[in-house]
């Protein structure tokens, strides 16, 4: 498959390998987005290695410094093996 956008950041020696560590990111049942986003929302990001999950686990559960100090981030972050 050729991928024609550089914004895409496939790289093209890993994109076909095996992915089987991954993580579920969701919303609690009483967070307010679900109302725009829908009672089923979720996304998931797999990886090739269980410490890249970790990592990007880690990397993921952080506030990071672009919230607001009002702002508390309500995501439910859960890792999955296949």
């Amino acid at each position: 498959m050729d991928y024609c956008h550089q914004h895409n950041l496939v790289d093209q020696t890993t994109a076909g390998q095996e992915r089987p560590f991954g993580i579920r990111v969701s919303l609690p049942a009483n967070d307010t987005l679900r109302n725009v986003l829908g009672d089923d929302w979720e996304r998931l990001h797999w990886y090739p290695s269980e410490s890249e999950r970790d990592a990007a686990f880690e990397k993921m559960a952080m506030r990071h410094g672009y919230y607001r100090d009002t702002d508390t981030p309500t995501q439910v972050l859960e890792k999955l093996s296949r």
